[in-house]
């Protein structure tokens, strides 16, 4: 494994720590039942792909689980401002504020990839990319549905 690659991970797996503590610090915020496990959840996503490159980087295996399956960009949160976090969040607003956590995070990772040549740095990174974009059509899904949820008519 190049330098490069070695280099890469470790950067990925700051990245995805970082990412788990931010949610868990949204997490202590939240007062909603269905945010806070919706927060977990992610949190627990984060720690996985930690824990993924965490494997990776000792060798043991960058063959990744994570599947292609493509994420649908639905593109909400590019045009809604995103709110601030404080104390006692609406849970619409938490869904936001990860959504835009996650667009970061794919657009970290997709331009960390394009600056790569085809191979093992640039599937892995278009791999991540890929999870953060997920992660993103999961919070906008669940901000769509908090926002505007569906009445008994329609």
């Amino acid at each position: 494994m190049g330098n490069s690659l070695a280099s890469v991970i470790k950067m990925a797996i700051d990245k995805e720590k970082e990412a788990y503590d931010f949610y868990m610090g949204l997490y202590n915020l939240v007062e909603d039942k269905d945010a806070k496990d919706n927060l977990k959840f992610i949190a627990q996503e984060e720690a996985k792909h930690k824990d993924f490159l965490t494997n990776c980087q000792k060798g043991l295996s960058c063959a990744t689980e994570l599947k292609m399956n493509a994420a649908v960009d639905y593109k909400i949160i590019e045009h809604i401002e995103k709110p601030d976090i404080k104390k006692n969040m609406k849970s619409s607003e938490v869904y936001l504020v990860a959504a835009n956590r996650e667009l970061n995070s794919y657009n970290f990772y997709k331009s960390l990839a394009d600056s790569y040549p085809a191979g093992e740095v640039k599937d892995l990174l278009t791999k991540m990319a890929n999870e953060e974009l997920k992660h993103k059509e999961k919070m906008e899904y669940l901000y769509s549905n908090t926002a505007f949820p569906q009445t008994a008519g329609g």
